[in-house]
């Protein structure tokens, strides 16, 4: 079963970070990601830019709405993801539990829908 691995964390602590800190805790990441290809078990993932960088879309009466930045705010941004597959929640969370940000922010495990694809007319 594939699992999306959530990355949180504050984009004001990664900014506060010395250039020796960000080289640790990206080294780490390193070898996260590399065991995890390893494994057989990354399917995907990216780190993403801060949450200053997003846009949110609506649309209300049938108008596109843009706002700069996230849609909610919170002191954890999204700031990246792994797609893995895992043959149950447990493993999932035990993969989860091995991304650094799960030391200092939070990783949300969420399975990936099963259900199929709509079917094409």
């Amino acid at each position: 079963m594939k699992y999306l691995l959530l990355i949180y964390s504050s984009d004001e602590g990664w900014a506060s970070q010395t250039p020796a800190q960000l080289q640790e805790v990206m080294g780490r990441y390193r070898v996260f990601t590399e065991s995890v290809r390893a494994s057989g078990q990354m399917v995907g993932g990216e780190k993403l830019e801060p949450a200053s960088t997003a846009t949110t879309v609506r649309i209300r009466d049938g108008k596109t709405l843009t706002t700069d930045g996230p849609f909610a705010e919170t002191k954890e941004q999204l700031g990246g993801f792994y797609l893995i597959e895992a043959k149950d929640l447990d493993e999932a969370i035990a993969i989860a539990a091995r991304i650094p940000a799960a030391g200092y922010g939070c990783v949300e495990v969420r399975p990936v829908s099963a259900m199929p694809p709509p079917a094409s007319r």
